[in-house]
């Protein structure tokens, strides 16, 4: 039963004095005095430590762990299920000093998502910094509410607060309570607060409640494999932190991100009766390599594969998602072939590896890539966006719409069609001039300007071999 609080637009005084919430559910979740909570917290951590491989591991095992879904009932029952997740970090100790922390509210109700103006959250091991700053930023999100008293007595949270203190050095906490909000506010609050490796975001959930141990079992089977394909929970009797977990997916789903099932029961198996039952399942979400040395290590082996070596290459998961690529090659610093596609016709990874291969051996400007020339040339990739089309009223018009070493720019005249990269601005960096070569690349005269000219902009993220 939520008991009602009213909570205020996010304010924060400069001349507020330090305090700490104290711990609420020790004694009650966790053990009250430090060397106890020790012994549990190694009990949990060493049982997952001995545990077998999360179940889609295999998927993740180029990735780097980036968030945790982990439940929050009492250690006698989810403790083991939790430590699963939260000895996985333990490898990133002294990279993560961050932990953004996001749990449902169980006792108050809360509109929107609270945010506590304390300092400090405490532990019967310490007291743990929040991260001020970061909080503060969040002032302009409508959802985001000052409200301590959603998190006095919220155990959603504070029984995961241990664990980190356990497998992390130091690091700063950012706690939110989220109550009655949507799928889209949690995901841009998840979004302002991701960070880079340095950040570590948890989204706090039990299962199912109150059902038989069989009930409970189908129905957690269920909610685990929509949460292993991304897919938005449609209801709190799934997850009572179903909002949460829904922010993360939808991010996750957006970052071409893949998820592991750690490990999954339910209180039947561990401290309970099997009459009615909760359920726990925890979830790792890794995100993906860094795009660019995939991109040019799948060009280089394509070129590669015409020589005799390897044509295998590590794939990415936006390389099955339609994609548009130049790739560029020089020689000593000149130009050596480019070849590419100005609109995504064909899957990202496929497109690479095409323009890779044309670009070496079927540039019409240059003879066949050599052996020997293979040897010493540079590779560079350039991603393209999306191209939009122009409005404009007369040239003069186009050319003051033009950002130079920004725009990519395509310009197509009946059949005739012509490109340049935004790298090209850098020898051509007046738009008179630009604009000129570009037509005369479509076969146009310099100083034409036909009816019924198009432009299309696009943007470029390029990557280069060292």
């Amino acid at each position: 039963m939520y008991h009602s609080a009213i909570a205020q637009p996010y304010q924060i005084s400069m001349n507020a004095i330090t305090h700490v919430r104290p711990p609420a559910v020790a004694g009650s979740f966790y053990p009250a005095d430090a060397e106890s909570l020790r012994r549990e917290l190694s009990r949990c951590l060493g049982v997952a430590t001995n545990a077998t491989a999360p179940v889609g591991a295999s998927d993740t095992a180029s990735n780097k762990l980036k968030a945790l879904i982990v439940p929050h009932a009492g250690y006698i029952y989810s403790g083991v299920t939790a430590g699963r997740a939260y000895a996985l970090i333990a490898a990133q100790r002294n990279t993560i000093h961050r932990v953004v922390l996001l749990g449902p509210t169980h006792r108050v109700a809360v509109q929107g998502v609270a945010a506590p103006t304390v300092d400090c959250f405490s532990t019967p091991l310490g007291d743990i910094p929040l991260d001020r700053h970061a909080i503060n930023a969040l002032a302009d999100l409508p959802c985001v509410v000052a409200n301590d008293a959603a998190h006095a007595q919220e155990h959603s949270l504070e029984v995961h607060l241990p664990f980190l203190q356990t497998v992390l050095g130091d690091f700063s906490l950012v706690p939110l309570a989220v109550g009655q909000t949507s799928v889209m506010e949690v995901a841009a609050l998840i979004d302002r607060l991701w960070g880079g490796d340095e950040t570590l975001i948890v989204a706090s959930s039990d299962l199912s409640h109150f059902h038989t141990y069989d009930e409970a079992q189908q129905i957690d089977n269920d909610t685990a494999e929509h949460i292993l394909k991304l897919e938005l929970l449609t209801s709190y009797d799934q997850a009572c932190g179903a909002m949460p977990i829904n922010g993360l997916l939808h991010v996750a789903r957006r970052r071409g991100m893949t998820i592991a099932r750690l490990a999954q029961c339910n209180s039947g198996d561990t401290a309970g009766d099997r009459a009615r039952v909760v359920g726990y399942a925890s979830f790792g979400l890794y995100e993906p390599p860094p795009i660019g040395p995939v991109l040019l290590a799948n060009a280089r082996n394509a070129i590669a594969a015409h020589f005799g070596g390897t044509s295998s290459s590590a794939s990415h998961p936006e390389f099955a998602n339609l994609g548009a690529t130049f790739v560029t090659l020089t020689l000593d610093g000149q130009l050596r072939g480019c070849i590419g596609s100005l609109e995504a016709h064909r899957a990202l990874g496929d497109d690479v590896r095409a323009n890779a291969a044309s670009a070496a051996f079927r540039d019409p400007r240059f003879k066949p890539l050599t052996a020997e020339e293979f040897q010493r040339i540079k590779v560079e990739v350039s991603l393209l966006t999306k191209p939009s089309p122009m409005q404009f009223v007369s040239e003069a018009d186009a050319l003051s719409q033009l950002r130079p070493n920004i725009d990519g720019i395509i310009l197509v005249a009946g059949n005739l069609r012509s490109t340049f990269l935004p790298e090209v601005w850098e020898q051509i960096p007046e738009p008179n001039s630009f604009m000129a070569h570009l037509k005369q690349k479509a076969g146009l005269p310099a100083d034409a300007w036909p009816e019924g000219i198009k432009l299309f902009r696009y943007g470029v993220q390029k990557w280069k071999e060292a």
